[in-house]
């Protein structure tokens, strides 16, 4: 790794530390924190790459969470975990001219990623979302609701593909990677909260199962406008100041 790269991820960390902890505005939703600092290690890892990005944002994540909770395990098992792979997805992706196959290919992926940790506690515990979301559903309204949320996972990314093209690999990678990493949070918070209550510690009680696809969608719904919408901007800003960060892409066919 470049001396370059060494420096950007120390960067990467401190401004994703810092600012993460400035925007949270406190508000957190089954032990996750409001993030629209997401968008910082999105930069790095398309302007650095998908290693400075994903390693950029897991210390940086944890340096919050200590200022935050102090719970280095808790920040180790789930935010550590799921900021490398999500940040790397989306910087590898970034940097990746992916033809339309694979365009297509990795919208599905991600599209089902998405639906599977939304909608796989309510079909494996119907009983416990009746009682916490007031209804549960049938097989068919699952298989539909599945269907659904794949078919509009697509849309949002082939959109992003066809009307801006220019950031069809970011938005690609962005949805995927997002995707990824909200789904390890959501699933590794709730483990976490079964083994590890106590009064005194940051979870008071075991967070129900159904909760995993709030925590998800939580997690991806407060994060991806930010990486959507503010990305773009910031990384063409950048290539304008320094022309040398816009590198080749690599074709993938």
């Amino acid at each position: 790794m470049k001396a370059l790269n060494v420096a950007m991820i120390g960067i990467c960390a401190a401004l994703y530390a810092v600012i993460g902890r400035l925007t949270d505005l406190g508000i957190t939703v089954g032990g996750v924190a409001f993030w629209p600092a997401a968008v910082i290690p999105a930069v790095f890892a398309v302007l650095f790459g998908p290693w400075t990005g994903g390693i950029g944002a897991a210390i940086g994540i944890f340096i919050r969470d200590m200022l935050f909770h102090g719970d280095p395990l808790l920040s180790l098992s789930a935010g550590v975990t799921a900021n490398f792979a999500g940040f790397f997805i989306i910087g590898y992706m970034s940097r990746t001219n992916l033809s339309w196959k694979k365009t297509s290919t990795s919208a599905i992926i991600g599209s089902i990623t998405i639906a599977a940790g939304l909608l796989l506690p309510t079909i494996l515990l119907p009983t416990e979302s009746m009682a916490y979301f007031s209804f549960a559903l049938s097989s068919s309204e699952i298989i539909l609701l599945f269907i659904a949320t794949v078919v509009a996972s697509i849309f949002i990314m082939m959109s992003v593909a066809k009307f801006w093209p220019e950031w069809k690999n970011y938005g690609v990678g962005a949805i995927t990677g997002l995707g990824v990493g909200s789904a390890i949070i959501a699933i590794v918070v709730w483990a976490y909260s079964q083994v590890f209550f106590s009064p005194q510690g940051y979870f008071k009680a075991p967070i129900p199962a159904s909760f995993i696809p709030i925590i998800f969608v939580w997690t991806f719904a407060t994060e991806i406008p930010f990486i959507l919408l503010l990305g773009p901007p910031i990384i063409k800003a950048c290539y304008k100041a320094y022309p040398s960060l816009k590198i080749s892409q690599k074709t993938e066919t």
